[in-house]
This record gives structure tokens, C-alpha cells and sequence, in this order.
């Protein structure tokens, strides 16, 4: 099993122990573009076609509503192909 897959099926096991670095890294292989905060802002925007997800980044984890909208989406493009 790649790192990839492993990463993936820990999230999903265990939505609420997963990092920033990892979502963004998630997020940012399945071909999303990220966008940075500007004037203090904590969210952090991903855009892929119409797409649009935003996630903050909080330390140390990132809050489980959001990694379950990632997943979604994830699950959703993933049914697309």
C-alpha cells in the first residue's frame, strides 16, 4: 500500500486527528489549487474547475466538518471518472 493510500485510510478511519499539511497535501495531489490567505485570514482556498472548498488552518488539527467536505468531494470526483 503506496503512502498515498495509507494517508487516505487513516483519514477516513479518523477524521478527527488529521493536520493541516496533511489535508493540504490531500488536496493538492488530487489537483486542487491552492490559495493563500490574504490580511490575516486563516482560511485557505482550493479550486479545481468549478470546485471551490475552503479550509482554515487551526493547530494542531484541523476540525472534522471540514475533512468530511474534503472527502466528499474527494468521493464524489473519484464516482466522476
Amino acid at each position: 500500500m503506496s503512502q498515498w493510500a495509507k494517508l487516505l485510510a487513516r483519514i477516513h478511519n479518523n477524521p478527527k486527528t488529521v493536520t493541516f499539511d496533511e489535508l493540504d497535501n490531500i488536496l493538492q495531489r488530487a489537483g486542487y489549487e491552492r490559495r493563500q490567505p490574504r490580511s490575516g485570514s486563516s482560511h485557505y482556498v482550493y479550486t479545481k474547475g468549478t470546485r471551490i472548498l475552503t479550509v482554515p488552518k487551526h493547530s494542531p488539527y484541523v476540525k472534522e466538518s471540514y475533512v468530511k467536505a474534503a472527502l466528499r468531494v474527494l468521493e464524489e470526483e473519484g464516482n466522476e471518472s
